[in-house]
């Protein structure tokens, strides 16, 4: 993996308010990228920018948090906008991120992306488009993470570091989930530019899938634990099914003390009455009633998956009069 930290100087507007950073994920070093870079050298001196082109033939590589740190400290400008080798920028996308970071100093500012090959990941993509500005927030905890994606991240130098580095344990780590969730604790939101300006290219050699589904789950429970059931006194399970159970396991004991009922639409599964926690240690082991989500009470922490049931969850919740990020929050 290679990184390219590119300062630019653009003449006369940019030059005022912009340097910007690319952190290049997908170069390895079979290709002939830098070669190619370098080839371009005169001409950006020429336009004023100044390029800075650095990396490592280390057997042991540092990983893509290493990588974006470096490209940070390359640069010198009050944005940072990072941007994968293989996705696309739009022509638009510095001019817009930078007006919406300037008046969203503590925000991590994102964008709408078009999805190549078209139709790959047709429900993420959706999600990632589709979010109001609430729910840039409400949904943090969901399997999808950060609400805005990394590649498509533009924020102020200042707040990059308030927050503070990317996590460089490298392979297998979730730099972006971290850093993401280490932002909003430190008060920090999410802006998201209301238009395409980035192609988002998916290929199955990405480095994100090289982390974990655990890694990420546990990441989520910690932070919904932190973030949310620490304010609540009770709330109900909404699925009694295989990720709603999962997630009652995974939870500390006071936070599990604090679950009083899985709800459902399964009949089969509300006939059960309870759901037993057969690998407690206590005695007797903890029964936990299983109720239609009409007879449970809020606040719920909903485990279905999201667009995948043409519009029944969402219908339920809605003919419950609940807002989410009061009433409840989704987790899957």
């Amino acid at each position: 993996m290679r990184l390219i930290g590119w300062t630019s100087v653009c003449r006369p507007y940019w030059s005022r308010i912009f340097r910007a950073v690319w952190s290049c994920r997908c170069m390895t070093t079979a290709d002939n990228s830098r070669e190619l870079i370098e080839g371009w050298r005169q001409r950006f001196e020429d336009r004023g920018l100044s390029l800075v082109i650095s990396g490592h033939s280390s057997p042991s590589p540092r990983g893509v948090g290493f990588a974006k740190n470096q490209a940070v400290c390359q640069s010198s400008g009050r944005f940072l906008c990072f941007q994968d080798a293989d996705d696309v920028m739009r022509p638009q996308r510095v001019r817009l991120q930078h007006e919406a970071a300037a008046v969203n100093p503590t925000a991590i500012v994102g964008c709408k992306v078009c999805r190549v090959p078209e139709g790959s990941t047709e429900r993420y993509t959706r999600w990632i488009n589709s979010l109001s500005p609430e729910q840039l927030l409400t949904q943090v905890y969901t399997s999808h993470g950060p609400t805005v994606i990394m590649p498509t991240w533009f924020c102020s130098r200042d707040w990059f570091q308030t927050v503070g580095r990317f996590d460089e344990g490298g392979k297998g780590v979730p730099e972006d989930l971290l850093f993401f969730y280490q932002s909003l604790r430190r008060g920090g939101t999410v802006v998201r530019v209301d238009e395409c300006l980035l192609v988002y290219r998916y290929h199955e050699h990405a480095a994100t899938h090289s982390v974990l589904e655990d890694t990420i789950w546990d990441l989520r429970v910690d932070f919904l634990q932190e973030r949310v059931l620490s304010q609540w006194e009770a709330f109900t399970i909404w699925n009694a099914g295989k990720q709603g159970r999962k997630l009652y396991r995974s939870l500390s004991p006071t936070n599990q003390k604090k679950v009083k009922a899985f709800c459902d639409v399964d009949e089969n599964k509300i006939q059960k009455g309870f759901y037993t926690y057969e690998e407690s240690k206590e005695r007797p082991k903890p029964k936990i009633p299983i109720l239609h989500f009409r007879n449970a009470s809020p606040p719920f922490i909903v485990c279905v998956k999201l667009d995948m049931t043409h519009g029944v969850l969402e219908e339920n919740l809605l003919s419950l009069q609940l807002k989410e990020g009061i009433h409840y929050y989704h987790f899957n």
